[in-house]
């Protein structure tokens, strides 16, 4: 399939020229595309950001919601119509910081999601201040004597919950980062794909060369099924590692634990409903 089908036409762009973020977008449509995906068969969420402004440069199925709520709302669309394939989609600081107990939780509860989180270790929307993976000592807009608060460990923190599918990849290899996308659309489970970028407005440090000189690729024979060197791998830094660090069975995802997966029971969007009956319910709560 031609990731094209993805395209919009006509829209206000709003992120800056050079913003990885456009990488980051080029590699998820070539992802889809290349599974044989359209734009009917997918289902984004995004909470506030650059980042989460994704999905309103593309087509397909989309709901914008509350700051750091995005993977609670694709849990719930998972659950609802399990033949789509969901996406959560945000930023560090929408995922890890006013999300981060969604994140967590998230990860407990195992849905069949892929969670993408743009890494450009500040906040990108609101002029540059520190998010929760921001390097100690980096300097912004609001911390100008540096950071001094330890950075999340987003990868780290991940694996020691229990999540199955664990990666980082860099904007600037959009085939690679590709890959690590159509891995984690096939895995079934909760899949983190956290992906490095740079925010060319408001980190002068993290840079696009910043990132391409501190980080590299797995090394060949790497075995993504050993979870203690996986949790290993993440705790290393310059270089931070790129690709699938850990992939594994998981237990059997959040929606197949629901009645409404069972046999014979149609699950929840092709059920119809009975507004004379919703009417009279909240009568009775008059």
């Amino acid at each position: 399939m031609d990731p094209g089908v993805f395209d919009l036409e006509d829209f206000d762009m709003q992120w800056c020229p050079g913003c990885g973020n456009f990488q980051i977008m080029e590699a998820l449509k070539k992802a889809l595309a290349e599974l044989g995906l359209g734009p009917a068969d997918v289902v984004f969420h995004s909470g506030i950001g650059q980042a989460a402004k994704t999905p309103h440069f593309m087509k397909g199925n989309f709901f914008n919601g509350l700051h750091g709520r995005s993977v609670s709302n694709a849990t719930g669309m998972k659950a609802a119509n399990p033949g789509l394939a969901v996406f959560a989609i945000g930023g560090d600081g929408d995922m890890y910081g006013e999300g981060g107990n969604h994140f967590l939780h998230t990860i407990r509860r195992n849905p069949d999601i892929v969670n993408i989180v743009h890494n450009n270790m500040v906040y990108g929307l609101t002029k540059g201040q520190a998010s929760p993976t921001s390097p100690a000592g980096l300097k912004t807009p609001v911390q100008v004597d540096g950071v001094f608060e330890t950075p999340v460990n987003p990868l780290a923190l991940a694996l020691t919950q229990g999540a199955g599918f664990v990666a980082r990849a860099f904007s600037g290899y959009v085939d690679h980062t590709a890959e690590i996308i159509r891995r984690a659309v096939s895995f079934r489970g909760y899949a983190l794909v956290d992906i490095f970028q740079p925010c060319i407005s408001f980190n002068k440090t993290n840079t696009f060369k910043w990132f391409k000189d501190n980080t590299a690729m797995l090394p060949d024979g790497y075995d993504a099924g050993d979870r203690e060197a996986a949790l290993s791998k993440a705790m290393e830094s310059r270089p931070y590692p790129l690709g699938v660090l850990y992939e594994s069975v998981t237990n059997e995802p959040f929606e197949n634990h629901l009645a409404c997966h069972d046999s014979g029971v149609r699950p929840l969007y092709e059920r119809e409903v009975d507004m004379e009956a919703v009417k009279n319910y909240l009568r009775s709560m008059q």
